[in-house]
């Protein structure tokens, strides 16, 4: 979300961030996130020590921490299917466009400058194969002041190396809404139907959308409404007498993924993880109907980005100010 207001208004909901300038900010920053790398450390390491046993579903293990200055808005993730243990990010709006290849430690290995792909506003990214080939898809579907006409996907070709390069997309998407503008922050593929799916952020309940994955030839294309997404938790009178802001936003969609095998729907918001498991007769729209499974994310700073694991054992996630956790979670 790239307005400065959208921005100082979500950050109110975000642990406190100190008003000191320059240097000294910074480096309360990076002491801060050492004292939560060490706080969380012991989580971690019982999380390891129990992975004989399959880990509680929900339960998180610290991977890393982003403290590169480079990935302070990050607000989409995506797991390699091409570089084993290579994490695909992009940062927010205001930014170039690029992407960072990041290890899953949370160090920065490479970035990436796209060309012939405007950034207006990158929220969300999906990792998918298709045809043997390796793709990302990148999002540019923010619009915190329902103000667009039209919207933008990019589908790139993950490159061979991973280092620092200049690439362009292989294929564009632009799409409209069919009933007018929302914001939306979470995309997804779905290679089998070659579907991408969206959701809508800030409407509740959230609504899923569906676009071809590969449309012919390059007219604007209409996004089809499929539904509404069940179980989205609801704040307590407590939390909306004590903070009305979070209250309001804890349940706004802010990334989403499928399963590498096509079966589960994750879905993030600012506090929740929720999977909507697919039967084999079923479609999304019969899917996300029904009431999915629940968890509370682990302390994020503004929950921005997730992507299942290509091998689909857990899913990676991540917030959008540095110093920033990255978790593993299990499903």
């Amino acid at each position: 979300m790239s307005p400065a207001s959208e921005r100082h208004a979500e950050r109110a909901a975000a642990p406190a961030v100190s008003a000191t300038p320059g240097a000294a900010r910074r480096w309360r920053w990076l002491a801060a996130g050492a004292l939560v790398a060490a706080a969380l450390a012991g989580g971690s390491a019982l999380w390891r020590v129990h992975r004989a046993q399959p880990p509680a579903p929900g339960s998180s293990e610290l991977a890393g921490m982003l403290l590169d200055p480079q990935l302070s808005e990050i607000s989409g993730l995506a797991a390699s299917r091409r570089h084993p243990g290579v994490l695909w990010m992009h940062d927010d709006g205001g930014n170039p466009e690029r992407l960072f290849a990041v290890a899953e430690n949370g160090d920065r290995l490479a970035t990436l400058r796209i060309e012939g792909a405007i950034k207006t506003d990158w929220e969300d990214m999906a990792a998918f194969e298709l045809d043997g080939r390796h793709y990302l898809l990148i999002a540019d579907t923010g619009d915190n002041g329902g103000l667009r006409r039209s919207l933008q996907l990019h589908i790139i070709e993950e490159p061979e190396r991973i280092e620092n390069a200049r690439l362009k997309p292989a294929w564009s998407i632009a799409f409209r809404w069919p009933d007018g503008a929302r914001d939306c922050e979470a995309v997804a593929v779905d290679v089998a139907r070659k579907q991408i799916l969206l959701i809508s952020k800030k409407r509740q309940p959230p609504e899923l959308f569906a676009l071809p994955l590969m449309p012919a030839g390059n007219a604007l294309q209409t996004a089809t409404k499929l539904g509404a997404l069940a179980g989205i938790p609801e704040p307590d009178a407590q939390l909306r007498q004590s903070n009305a802001f979070r209250a309001k936003i804890q349940g706004q969609v802010t990334a989403a993924d499928v399963s590498p095998d096509g079966r589960t729907l994750a879905v993030m918001t600012y506090r929740y993880l929720l999977l909507y498991p697919r039967q084999p007769q079923q479609d999304w729209a019969q899917a996300v109907a029904a009431a999915p499974r629940v968890s509370e994310l682990p302390w994020l700073p503004q929950a921005e980005a997730l992507g299942w694991s290509a091998d689909g054992r857990f899913l990676y996630a991540t917030g959008e100010f540095i110093p920033a956790p990255l978790y593993r979670i299990a499903p």
